[in-house]
């Protein structure tokens, strides 16, 4: 992997080459070991490398973007100029700003060396913790171990620079009959990959497949549920959109006022709903800045209830007089003390869900989604669960789900169905909608 002085010396070598006013050299390598299982069997063991240099190139609004992925003198000069001719025959964009002069960017402490030098031999030991845990009960398990590590820098033309380093890991898995005719699952993300634990992701994902064998059918409708943190993370992995400022000011989102301007400012959520982001967590791969380079803080968007921040890029900043707030990146919803048993224990009557899958916005006003409950539905009769559950087709908004929480649990990193993670308790809410049967497995 590129160092930090590796990355200044090619983005300063890039730099000289530009004949525009305005230009940015970005540096990014990712190196990604993984371990591929199904069929109780490894399938798949690869280390790779992607690398990219990109040249954003400006001049009079106009902006052309090259790639390469080549690091040598000739490779970088003719990227630089074909980002230049690319430009010469863009159209002004209308809502270009002015570059970023020097910024002073944190330093974010959450690199793991344990997990950024893992490979093969730290990874199978968890993948075969959940492939005998599958065979010993006649189970079929397949999943995907994946580690990250990733090494950014980029430097402008006007003096602007910063270099970051990060690592994740992920691990998933789906334990179905041999028969296909149920399924559990499982999953965990972590920074560090001594925090990964496959033997007990194979004993919960194996259980749940074992006891949604013979589901019963149960009619559409509102119901009580408990959503363990995957659910959550499902559900509020779309929420970070919402507080665009300017979507919201010019009535397109669920924090835009009725007749014009914003909610800001106002108590929308009950007093238990924080939601916030932070950089520093030590949970969570972070960069030291934006999208739009602006140095990374915390920031608490929801606080008890009301909606305090909105995010301003700086176009919008620049054009409504706001202070430029850069857009959160992963989400923290607080949570309480109770275990998932107690949330349980706390139902007279509700649904357990595992996880949700293929969700998409149906309105961006309200962020209402539609998805499918997956690998694990289950009824609560009188806080205990009772009886597995044929699959729902839900239609429900995360927004409505935080107004209606009875009791939380304690917050956890929990992967999301189809990317990302977020920090959320499992929760216990009234009147969840779902709106149909499914009855894929």
């Amino acid at each position: 992997m590129l160092t930090q002085e590796q990355i200044k010396s090619l983005t300063e070598k890039a730099l000289k080459y530009s004949t525009f006013p305005e230009c940015t050299v970005s540096v990014n390598e990712t190196e990604q070991a993984y371990v591929r299982f199904a069929n109780n069997g490894v399938t798949t063991s690869a280390l790779t490398l992607d690398r990219a240099v990109t040249i954003v190139s400006t001049k009079d609004g106009r902006s052309g973007v090259a790639r390469t992925s080549l690091l040598g003198d000739d490779a970088l000069r003719a990227a630089v100029s074909n980002s230049e001719k690319l430009a010469a025959i863009s159209p002004p964009n209308p809502e270009n700003v002015p570059p970023l002069g020097p910024q002073k960017y944190p330093v974010i402490d959450n690199f793991d060396d344990a997990t950024a030098a893992a490979r093969g031999p730290q990874m199978v030991p968890h993948v075969k913790n959940i492939i005998d845990r599958a065979a010993k009960d006649k189970l079929v398990s397949a999943g995907f171990f994946s580690r990250t590590l990733g090494v950014e820098g980029f430097a402008t033309k006007t003096g602007n620079s910063g270099f970051s380093r990060n690592v994740d890991c992920d691990l998933t898995t789906t334990v179905r009959t041999a028969a296909g005719d149920s399924s559990g699952w499982a999953g965990q993300n972590a920074v560090r990959i001594a925090e990964i634990n496959g033997g007990e992701l194979g004993d919960r994902a194996a259980a749940k497949c074992a006891r949604w064998k013979s589901p019963v059918r149960l009619d559409p409708g509102k119901y009580k549920v408990v959503l363990e943190p995957t659910a959550v993370a499902d559900l509020l992995g779309n929420v970070r959109f919402a507080f665009d400022a300017r979507g919201a000011e010019e009535g397109r989102t669920f924090f835009s006022k009725k007749g014009g301007g914003t909610r800001l400012g106002e108590k929308i959520f009950p007093d238990y709903v924080t939601l916030r982001s932070d950089p520093f967590d030590k949970r969570f791969p972070s960069n030291p800045w934006s999208n739009g380079l602006l140095p990374a803080q915390a920031r608490t968007w929801i606080d008890k209830g009301v909606v305090r921040n909105l995010a301003y890029n700086r176009y919008w900043a620049l054009k409504t007089k706001q202070e430029p707030v850069e857009f959160p990146g992963s989400l923290i919803l607080e949570g309480g003390e109770s275990s998932l048993a107690d949330l349980i224990k706390a139902t007279d009557r509700g649904l357990l869900v595992t996880r949700f899958w293929y969700l998409r916005v149906l309105n961006p006003q309200t962020l209402q989604l539609t998805g499918l409950t997956r690998d694990g539905l289950f009824l609560i009769e009188n806080g205990e669960v009772t009886k597995p559950v044929v699959n729902f087709r839900f239609n429900e908004s995360p927004f409505r789900l935080l107004t209606s929480i009875q009791k939380m649990g304690r917050a956890v990193r929990a992967p999301r169905s189809e990317q990302g993670s977020v920090v959320v308790p499992p929760v216990l809410a009234a009147d969840f909608n779902f709106t149909s049967i499914s009855d894929a497995v």
